[in-house]
């Protein structure tokens, strides 16, 4: 910055950027230990982060020199229910067989309804949230578009009917495309009604199984997200604290967990639990 005097707006573990859709608008602030930086308003400026070199686990607080799982230290990546692989993975889920790594919080997070939802990201694809994470979730993806499709009754059903319709539509978003550009409309209720006649044998056995209540279709509209974005970039490159400390540039926009610099972008749910500075020009 050629000598700039930066003023600091926070320092302290990052979690990842809490959202907030206003007006059909993702309005983004940044935890930063105890302190919260709004992010929209930054849109246009120079801002600066730097890694201090202090890692503290997300869940325990203690230091750990390596995150793992975005932001646990090593201990509670092999001890907690959320750390589990059936948290990537619902169809996996556990609970049932009596070995969940925590029942209570199980019981809390997982056996919920839950909903099956299309989105639109870089193009279709299937996915699940909690309830209470909509439309949070959609946000994090970076999702302008989404549709829910279905509530179920708990995690390992939400999961079951999300593996039988990502044999038909993807099931992950590529963050680089995410990333690239506005994706182009899409007809998500034309997308459900397509995607369910093709599962809809597979959908009935999981009924036969479970109970007609348990997997509920929906007759929801679409919801529209628009994110704080001023210019995309034209080829995505990541910043890494972890090999160098710092990511700093022009603030062009925010989109799913990523920062979008003139410089780079950086994913903030990756740095979980990183000791972070913020600053601007002041």
């Amino acid at each position: 910055m050629g000598g700039q005097i930066m003023a600091v707006l926070g320092s302290g573990n990052a979690q990842k950027m809490r959202t907030q859709l206003v007006d059909g608008v993702a309005h983004y602030r940044l935890p930063l230990g105890e302190a919260e930086i709004a992010l929209n308003e930054r849109i246009g400026s120079f801002l600066k982060l730097t890694f201090e070199g202090e890692i503290n686990c997300v869940h325990c607080d203690r230091k750990t020199r390596k995150s793992f799982n975005q932001g646990y230290c090593y201990p509670c990546f092999q001890r907690l229910a959320q750390c589990d692989s059936c948290i990537v993975s619902p169809e996996k889920c556990h609970y049932f067989e009596g070995t969940c790594r925590e029942p209570q919080w199980g019981e809390t997070h997982c056996m919920i309804d839950h909903i099956v939802y299309l989105s639109n990201t870089s193009k279709v694809k299937v996915g699940i949230t909690r309830g209470s994470q909509v439309p949070t979730r959609w946000i994090d993806q970076g999702a302008v578009q989404a549709l829910p499709i279905f509530r179920v009754s708990n995690r390992l059903q939400s999961g079951l009917v999300e593996s039988i319709f990502k044999q038909h539509v993807a099931d992950k978003t590529s963050w680089q495309a995410m990333l690239k550009n506005q994706p182009e409309p899409m007809d998500l209720h034309a997308e459900r009604d397509r995607l369910s006649a093709e599962c809809a044998p597979d959908i009935a056995h999981l009924r036969e199984s479970f109970g007609e209540d348990a997997i509920e279709p929906l007759a929801a509209e679409d919801v529209h997200i628009t994110f704080p974005v001023e210019q995309y970039p034209a080829k995505v490159k990541a910043f890494n604290l972890d090999k160098s400390p710092t990511a700093e540039g022009t603030l062009q926009g925010i989109k799913g967990q990523y920062l979008i610099f003139d410089t780079g972008v950086i994913n903030i749910r990756k740095y979980g639990g990183y000791k972070l500075t913020v600053s601007d020009e002041g």
